[in-house]
């Protein structure tokens, strides 16, 4: 008998080449899929919940497998995590370790995802979030006000083609659903910056970070915000922010 497990984990994504195992890259999944190989002898295959780009950091990424109950009886979930803690990269960090329903997949029983994109509108480089945000060199201060309006206009079930890499939307299907586009000023460890919080149920190659250069064109009053509605109705990576 098998049973399936489930980890919950964060990571610096500043030393990685995004989630997903990639052959000869250092990936999230690669390392995690070699600690497991390590404790259990053998190769353990795993799910995730979903996969981020080189440089993308979580807090909350799942993964999922199975384990014959054997692989189970000499070790418990703590340990188990404490000993996926202290094989993986540093970058790295085990919260949680849970046994799940066996129709449970990181990837498939996910109800929605979130991913939150920080901005810092400075003419002044930011000292302390420099590794986990986008500096924009500016004077001008940002307009929130016009980047919330621009973001109603992505909430909903959208073709959103226009915000992805153009190679990974041929003969793809790139429609989703975004339940709620966010942006609100906040501050860490001193410093200001611009939050845009996206939860949806799936995204696309690079779809947040297209978002978001849209998204600072209109920030900085280069388009209005009505641009974004026409950016989502042309279909068309052309069409979009950097």
């Amino acid at each position: 008998m098998s049973r399936t497990i489930a980890l919950t984990l964060g990571y610096n994504g500043g030393g990685f080449s995004g989630f997903a195992r990639q052959p000869g890259q250092r990936t999230v999944q690669g390392d995690v899929e070699s600690a497991l190989k390590t404790l259990f002898r053998r190769e353990v295959e795993t799910v995730g919940a979903g996969r981020t780009d080189t440089g993308v950091h979580a807090l909350g990424q799942v993964m999922s497998f199975r384990l014959d109950d054997e692989e189970l009886t000499a070790r418990s979930f703590e340990r188990l995590r404490l000993s996926l803690n202290a094989l993986t990269d540093d970058g790295i960090t085990i919260h949680k370790v849970e046994a799940k329903p066996d129709d449970f997949s990181a990837r498939f029983s996910a109800v929605h995802r979130e991913y939150r994109f920080r901005f810092v509108f400075d003419e002044v480089e930011p000292l302390f979030l420099r590794p986990y945000v986008w500096w924009i060199s500016t004077k001008q201060p940002p307009d929130i006000q016009a980047m919330k309006q621009a973001g109603a206009f992505l909430v909903g079930e959208h073709d959103f083609k226009s915000f992805c890499v153009t190679a990974s939307a041929l003969d793809k299907n790139t429609v989703r659903e975004l339940y709620t586009v966010n942006l609100f000023g906040a501050e860490h460890l001193g410093e200001e910056c611009v939050v845009m919080q996206i939860i949806g149920n799936a995204f696309l190659h690079s779809m947040i970070r297209v978002i978001a250069g849209t998204m600072a064109d209109i920030a900085l009053r280069k388009k209005p915000p009505e641009w974004m509605a026409q950016v989502l109705a042309a279909r068309d990576r052309r069409a979009a922010g950097p």
